[in-house]
């Protein structure tokens, strides 16, 4: 359940990523023109390098952990065939260390040596379950659609409704998503709502505001 509530709040934050960055993107480059054509490309463009790049960065740093995790784990496992005594005194003393007295910390570090001394030490002492190693694809493609979806809103808040409308609308849409992400997270997170829904939708606000101001500046300058 926990896992799922990490993959579900990691997918939520990579929306809200998609929605700011995109957003920020097209409201500069409406800042400096008013052109669908130029929007849609800026759009697009931003969207893909985007997404490709939440989708390395989250293949790097999974599989980094990934095999920190496999290193470890093989480590523990030579350990236990090479020294198996020492091995079970330090499971007994861990066990000891959350509140067991000897006797009973050393029955149980035996029964569980017995069961599966590596899933033991593992947990135990590493705080890993060798089951649950996480997929560096898996995490590489979450990522990629979660990206690819918040960034779809302002893309399309932008280019589809008509020229006078498209700021106020792609503000307004944005706005309201950032408040909606900002919910879900903190609930996700078991976090205060308030607080979250306002830094979201502030650094949201901020993000456009800043960029239009620039691409206002480039567009009259003639850039």
């Amino acid at each position: 359940m926990g896992e799922r509530l990490n993959w579900l709040r990691a997918g939520v934050l990579g929306a809200n990523d998609g929605v700011v960055s995109t957003a920020g993107l097209v409201v500069g480059v409406a800042g400096a023109t008013d052109n669908r054509g130029a929007l849609l490309t800026a759009g697009l463009a931003g969207l893909l390098a985007g997404s490709m790049s939440m989708a390395a960065g989250e293949y790097v740093s999974v599989s980094t952990q990934r095999d920190t995790t496999k290193a470890a784990l093989a480590l523990e496992r030579r350990e236990l065939r090479e020294q198996p005594e020492e091995e079970l005194e330090e499971l007994t003393g861990l066990l000891q260390e959350r509140g067991l007295d000897r006797e009973v910390a050393r029955e149980a570090a035996r029964q569980f040596t017995e069961r599966d001394a590596l899933r033991a030490h593992a947990s135990v002492e590493l705080g890993i379950n060798p089951d649950e190693l996480v997929n560096p694809w898996h995490a590489a493609w979450a990522s990629f659609l979660a990206f690819t979806v918040g960034a779809l809103l302002p893309l399309l808040a932008i280019v589809l409704p008509p020229t006078a409308w498209r700021l106020l609308v792609t503000v307004a849409s944005v706005l309201i998503t950032l408040a909606l992400t900002g919910w879900s997270s903190a609930r996700l997170g078991a976090a205060a709502i308030r607080p979250a829904v306002v830094r979201n939708v502030a650094g949201g606000a901020l993000a456009m505001a800043v960029t239009y101001a620039v691409g206002s500046l480039l567009g009259a300058a003639g850039v």
